[in-house]
């Protein structure tokens, strides 16, 4: 086997467990999340990370809050740095809870409330994080678990 022929079977198998988080794969994400917003009527930030927690795509709807960008990205980026969605960060984040106080370290980027949520390619991995921002926390939730099962039927 040459070692042209070794790069292209490592390329595919790479490719066919869903590697790391695409800028295709985040923006038809970003669409589709961005869609059920506007039928919700949440004007919403939509981020997308990849596995590192940095960002591939953040739009903003028309009349988006200023605030909600840095809350989306920081989302995208906490569901990725501590292996969760931000709803079950939360909970291990209130007072008495083995997480309290998480919120004050990575420079402040790390968020304690619901919108984001971890996204894994086809072998269980974490490739990338959704957070969303610009609703009630129960709603930013329902976004970004929305986002999570539109990713699944995405990667299959």
């Amino acid at each position: 086997m040459t070692e042209q022929e070794l790069k292209r079977l490592i390329t595919e198998v790479v490719s066919s467990l869903g590697g790391d988080m695409t800028l295709d794969l985040a923006l038809t994400l970003t669409e589709k999340v961005k869609a059920k917003a506007k039928e919700m009527g949440v004007n919403a930030v939509v981020a997308v990370s990849n596995s590192a927690g940095n960002p591939v795509t953040v739009q903003c709807m028309d009349d988006s809050y200023i605030a909600s960008y840095d809350v989306a990205l920081n989302k995208a980026y906490t569901v990725v740095a501590l292996k969760m969605p931000t709803t079950t960060l939360k909970e291990l984040a209130t007072p008495g809870g083995s997480l309290y106080g998480i919120q004050f370290t990575n420079g402040g980027k790390i968020v304690i409330f619901g919108g984001g949520v971890p996204l894994y390619n086809k072998a269980g991995k974490i490739i990338g994080g959704l957070g969303v921002s610009g609703g009630s926390e129960g709603q930013d939730t329902a976004l970004a678990e929305f986002g999570g099962e539109v990713f699944k039927a995405l990667i299959k």
